[in-house]
């Protein structure tokens, strides 16, 4: 007990790197510190990832809307859930930060691009956003395999495997536009409400 209070009285916390000395400034206070299970560093990078899914959904809305715009309803669906998946992802970081004792601190979002003189600009688009989003999930990972942060991997996993889907299902639909060509999008929606029903059908519980 007298090892620990010294330390303390020093500055310095038990917690090591989970705890830190910082109060009128406004950054983490020495109680704060000790109840969070991520460090800072992640707690900042995770808060930039929080960012960047709330960017990708806001993204895919205003490509959704440009496609709504073109009388293309199956396309404007289609990126609509996109762009509510992406919320969803932004959502399952926040609650992860609280439920590690972490601040959440959303930083500013960009305008996303509204206009595309092509179908295959805005899918194209996409599946670049989507790698984007890949390459900072791993490094999202990697920081937490250095920290020995078993809590954040596990947490992170999901989002690995998740991102696989994404870029996999996202590059697939930029060749098939590629194919149809600018004047065929019609080919497109039906492939996409064909693609719906299917999946309407799969869903539908067994009698």
């Amino acid at each position: 007990m007298l090892a620990t209070a010294s330390a303390f009285e020093n500055g310095v916390s038990p917690m090591g790197k989970w705890a830190g000395l910082h109060s009128l400034d406004g950054s983490l206070s020495l109680s704060e510190a000790q109840a969070m299970l991520i460090s800072q560093p992640l707690n900042d990078k995770i808060n930039e990832q929080v960012g960047y899914e709330f960017a990708a959904s806001i993204q895919y809305t205003a490509i959704a809307a440009h496609f709504d715009a073109e009388s293309l309803p199956f396309l404007a669906q289609h990126f609509y859930r996109q762009a509510a998946e992406e919320r969803q992802h932004a959502m399952k970081f926040i609650k992860f930060l609280t439920d590690t004792g972490a601040r959440v601190e959303i930083p500013v979002i960009a305008k996303p691009v509204a206009k595309f003189p092509f179908a295959e600009d805005a899918v194209r688009l996409s599946l670049d956003q989507e790698i984007k989003v890949t390459d900072l999930i791993n490094a999202l990972m990697d920081l937490s395999l250095k920290e020995n942060n078993h809590i954040a991997a596990t947490f992170l996993q999901w989002f690995v495997i998740e991102q696989l889907e994404e870029v996999s299902s996202m590059d697939q639909l930029l060749k098939i536009v590629q194919r149809a060509g600018e004047a065929n999008l019609l080919l497109i929606e039906q492939y996409l409400a064909g693609n719906k029903r299917i999946g309407a059908t799969k869903q539908e519980p067994a009698a």
